[in-house]
């Protein structure tokens, strides 16, 4: 699956497109190389060039342009990993590296590349309702609708 996400403009900030590719289907902008080398991660598409990455690597493309760049100093801590973090932040109430203001946000929106396959047609969310403004078929996939006797 291959889903297209469009956010509009905030204020300063400008609007932003987002791709997901899932299943084992990646950017046709990357090398035959470069999809045998990655097989998930992120790529951001700037102006001046793009950055590929997952939780360990980290290449500005193109490789040549960017060769002589200085990273800089990383300034956020190493994690224990999702699920050490996951339960230290359920004994102790300290944060998580990737919390859930940010990673509910992420999770919300993978899940409606889901939701909009499935209903077989482009949605419109409305994240306050949590609704779909423009499809009652995305509305069986959004909230579980329990028999008759059974409830939460």
């Amino acid at each position: 699956m291959i889903a297209h996400f469009d956010y509009p403009a905030r204020g300063e900030k400008p609007a932003v497109k987002l791709t997901w590719y899932q299943g084992g289907k990646q950017p046709e902008l990357l090398t035959p190389e470069q999809k045998e080398k990655w097989k998930n991660g992120v790529l951001f598409i700037g102006e001046k060039g793009q950055l590929l990455s997952d939780y360990s690597r980290h290449v500005l493309l193109p490789e040549e342009k960017y060769k002589d760049f200085a990273r800089p100093e990383p300034f956020i801590p190493n994690s224990i990993g999702h699920h050490k973090e996951w339960i230290l932040a359920c004994k102790t109430g300290s944060p998580t590296t990737c919390n859930f203001d940010y990673s509910g946000a992420l999770t919300e929106t993978v899940l409606l590349g889901n939701v909009a396959f499935r209903a077989g047609e482009k949605i419109e969310w409305n994240d306050k309702k949590l609704r779909a403004k423009n499809s009652k078929k995305a509305e069986e996939y959004i909230q579980h609708h329990y028999r008759k006797g059974w409830k939460i």
